[in-house]
């Protein structure tokens, strides 16, 4: 019996030792990262999703939707405030429709609420969002997920408007409120935030969020910004995810969000498409900058497919994935999501191109 038991023993030493030092064991493997990418409504759902590598994505917002001034989604089978190509307001029978597309090759399908600029149709988010109409508009958001047949909602309330609604005391209570009745639905919160001073969601409301997909872009624009800067470099990026880890986001729930457009300055078109700009400027596809970046100089910055893929990489290292605004702007060939899928596999050592 003690030969037994030393055989015994030493087995289990062995065995003890190949754990020790099985990779798998020391270091489990990290979830698959997450690939969230903004559809616009206004611009057609049909072609922004026919633009689209869609198994390259793990979650899709379709943007944007807004309740009316009685706080309302939908009515008689119509969005009240959500708009398509031609300006008409989106039926519920359309939005099942590609939801369903999207969902049919596994992907979460959310709707993101309010957007960068409000427009008119919209009711007063500050509002709703008071305690006398919080309940009913955290309602009406669940009840818009199930007529969609929705994964979730995603909260896309920025800059000015979402400062003045945290002021009031009434952003943390909304959340809470929403992500309460969501979850009881086994449905998904997300937001959008920025990471400047008076554009960032509040410290208090990020535990009640699936994921945190930080815009990590626009440093400058057409009306903003300081002449000659990029408008998404590499260091931003690096600046806006250590910020939001230094915040109290979990690792896994932080999204960095990529750019599939440029600006243009000094007489340049301010708005441009990757898709458009590198039919215009075949020099995009290697560099980021059009011209030279200086105060009054003439020059188009953008993200090229090698930064976007650097940033992947990035993003794989220190957070849960990327984020897109927005689909319809790759090329053709989809060279910005590839990017995307190199970054992302190579930081494993994988590979998926």
């Amino acid at each position: 019996m003690k030969g037994v038991a030393l055989v015994r023993g030493l087995c289990a030493l062995l065995i003890g030792f190949i754990l020790i030092l099985s990779p798998a064991a020391a270091a489990p493997a990290r979830a698959k990262p997450v690939t969230v990418g903004y559809l616009a409504a206004f611009k057609g759902l049909d072609l922004s999703i026919a633009r689209t590598h869609l198994p390259s994505y793990t979650h899709f917002n379709l943007s944007f939707a807004n309740p009316d001034a009685a706080g309302a989604f939908v009515r008689e089978g119509r969005l009240t405030c959500m708009g398509d190509e031609t300006g008409a307001n989106l039926t519920v029978a359309a939005l099942r429709a590609s939801v369903a597309k999207l969902q049919a090759g596994g992907a979460k399908v959310l709707v993101s609420v309010a957007g960068g600029v409000i427009p008119g149709c919209s009711g007063d988010w500050k509002a709703l969002l008071a305690p006398d109409k919080r309940a009913a508009t955290a309602a009406a958001l669940v009840d818009l997920a199930d007529q969609l047949g929705l994964d979730g909602i995603d909260i896309d309330i920025e800059g000015e408007l979402l400062t003045a609604i945290d002021r009031a005391g009434d952003y943390v209570p909304f959340i809470q409120t929403l992500s309460r009745a969501l979850k009881a639905r086994g449905k998904l919160l997300t937001c959008a935030t920025a990471s400047y001073e008076g554009g960032m969601i509040p410290v208090a409301s990020i535990p009640y969020f699936d994921l945190v997909n930080v815009m990590s872009y626009d440093a400058i624009g057409p009306s903003w910004g300081q002449p000659g800067a990029e408008h998404s470099s590499y260091a931003m990026a690096q600046r806006d995810l250590d910020l939001w880890l230094a915040r109290g986001v979990a690792r896994e729930r932080l999204v960095l969000g990529l750019p599939f457009y440029g600006y243009g300055f000094g007489g340049e078109k301010a708005n441009w498409s990757y898709r458009d700009l590198v039919v215009a400027q075949s020099a995009a596809a290697k560099t980021d900058l059009i011209g030279k970046a200086c105060a009054g100089c003439r020059y188009i910055t953008h993200n090229s497919p090698a930064t976007i893929e650097r940033k992947a990489r990035l993003a794989r290292e220190k957070a849960g994935g990327v984020m897109v605004w927005e689909l319809s702007q790759d090329t053709p060939d989809h060279a910005l999501t590839r990017a995307i899928q190199r970054g992302l596999s190579a930081a494993s050592g994988r590979t998926n191109d």
